[in-house]
């Protein structure tokens, strides 16, 4: 039996263990999630999806909502290119949008939380992330 590994993979690893010995996990107070789509279904079914997972991992999930109406986007066109300007025709597009936060959390559980939400979102949604972090007093403010 004889291991075979690469040079890129040996330094890898090294990397990886490099920086979780050293520097301390970075803390977040809130996550706040921005799903919108056009089917407001599949969206209530993916906050239900997002939710026991983060209860899973222990962290605090905070209030979610979804707005009431949808947001239309109308575009009108010429029927015709060249002549018959009183002829139009019109199109909406119809998104929907729904928000959740999470609170208290550190930075491996917060990557291993996003990495697993954002592998399993369904098509048709975009999915908006803003972490708000916790950071210490600068020096010169503590005085």
């Amino acid at each position: 039996y004889t291991d075979v590994s690469s040079p890129a993979a040996a330094q890898q690893q090294a990397e990886v263990s490099a920086t979780t010995a050293g520097t301390p996990d970075k803390l977040y107070s809130r996550l706040e999630l921005q799903m919108k789509g056009i089917d407001p279904e599949v969206m209530k079914s993916y906050a239900t999806f997002a939710k026991p997972a983060a209860e899973h991992l222990d962290i605090e999930v905070g209030k979610h909502w979804a707005l009431r109406k949808a947001v239309k986007d109308r575009l009108t066109l010429l029927k015709s290119v060249h002549i018959y300007k009183k002829h139009r025709v019109q199109y909406e597009v119809r998104n929907y949008y729904r928000f959740m936060h999470f609170h208290k959390l550190t930075g491996s559980t917060l990557d291993t939380f996003l990495e697993y939400i954002e592998r399993n979102l369904p098509e048709g949604i975009a999915l908006k992330v803003t972490k708000v972090e916790l950071q210490e007093l600068p020096e010169h403010l503590r005085k």
